[in-house]
């Protein structure tokens, strides 16, 4: 699959995927992949290693358990679901991302006068 439409922030994906499991519950890792990408207008596109990695990284944080489960189409599928400690760095990770994108939206609205501080 082609790389993603838009350049993602380090921890950006990270972000994502947790408050996907956040909002839907556990999902396998194909299902979060999809679910990014709807909500996002198909501007971000997921391939499998990519996807993978966020899910192991987040694992290996605590921010997210795994277990065995069967798919809606009945093939064996590892579901994952956010922890206690993954819904604090949910709410730390959106903290810090509405605390960016409010400074951003400052510095790309400045007028062009120059004399603003």
């Amino acid at each position: 699959m082609a790389q993603s439409k838009l350049d993602l922030l380090q921890g950006t994906l990270d972000l994502m995927v947790l408050r996907t499991l956040s909002a839907l519950g556990p999902l396998h890792g194909y299902g979060i992949a999809r679910r990014i990408e709807r909500v996002s207008g198909d501007q971000v596109l997921l391939n499998q290693g990519t996807i993978y990695a966020s899910l192991v990284r987040l694992q290996q944080r605590g921010w997210i358990a795994a277990e065995w489960g069967v798919s809606g189409n009945n093939r064996r599928a590892k579901y994952y679901s956010l922890t206690k400690r993954g819904a604090k760095q949910l709410l730390a990770g959106t903290e810090n991302w509405e605390r960016i994108t409010a400074m951003m939206g400052r510095v790309l609205t400045m007028g062009s006068g120059g004399g603003e501080q």
